[in-house]
């Protein structure tokens, strides 16, 4: 039995993986705070043979979380990086240790789930989107702020926008808080619509479109282009590159 943990910038997601099956747990919102917490979501684990670990949060937060696992389990974790190929999947960047390790992990998972041309669109702090062909070929993609970034962004820098408060998805909004909500979502739909089309024109021929991350669930209302949600889709490919290195 292995633990698998997905800590991003704000929130921790983790897992258990018997070989077959995975068995998610509640997800912990740590916002870059202490990560000594999540202690209390091992409660009750059974006996592991093995950590594994993707991060994208700050070192100072990988050194706590390694801590607290040292604690409670008596062992060292492993943390991964991204490769320039593993699992089937070739990485695009020339410095493939620079590719996000979750958007890595999620390249694999896609290409676990079908050998196909995929998008996968990452709706978490930012907004990411990658391309794979049907042989497992990383085509590159884009990074952007998420609508919560952006809506961050311009309450930061601009005078009396003020909060949004219980804010709407409109097309035309009467107000500066539906205003906001609206613009910051509608143009991370239209990204991952443009994304797809040219993803596409490259592939030849229409990719499966993958939302993740914890934006996935409101986004999926407002595409217009058939798709499926996996917010597991990290640990999915994080249970797949564990169990390729041992």
């Amino acid at each position: 039995m292995k633990l698998l943990i997905d800590l991003g910038n704000t929130r921790l997601k983790s897992a258990l993986w018997d070989g077959t099956r995975l068995d998610s747990r509640p997800p912990l919102i740590h916002g870059g705070g202490n990560a000594h917490s999540p202690a209390a979501l091992w409660k009750n684990i059974p006996n592991i043979d093995a950590v594994w670990i993707a991060s994208v949060a700050q070192p100072t937060l990988d050194a706590a979380l390694a801590d607290a696992v040292r604690t409670h389990f008596g062992m060292d974790p492993n943390f991964v990086h991204s490769r320039a190929q593993a699992c089937g999947v070739r990485n695009a960047y020339a410095q493939p240790e620079r590719l996000g390790v979750d958007r890595f992990l999620g390249l694999i998972a896609a290409h676990a789930h079908a050998r196909a041309p995929a998008v996968i669109a990452g709706c978490g702090t930012a907004l990411t989107l990658d391309a794979l062909d049907a042989d497992g070929i990383h085509l590159g993609g884009l990074i952007a702020p998420s609508p919560g970034l952006m809506q961050a962004a311009l309450r930061g820098n601009t005078a009396r926008l003020g909060e949004a408060d219980a804010a709407r998805i409109v097309e035309l909004a009467d107000n500066t808080a539906d205003a906001v909500e609206s613009g910051s979502w509608l143009a991370a739909t239209a990204l991952v619509e443009r994304f797809n089309t040219r993803a596409a024109q490259r592939l030849g021929t229409a990719p499966a479109l993958i939302l993740t991350g914890g934006g996935a669930v409101r986004l999926t209302g407002l595409l217009g282009l058939p798709h499926r949600v996996d917010t597991d889709l990290v640990l999915r490919g994080l249970a797949r590159f564990a169990e390729s290195s041992t």
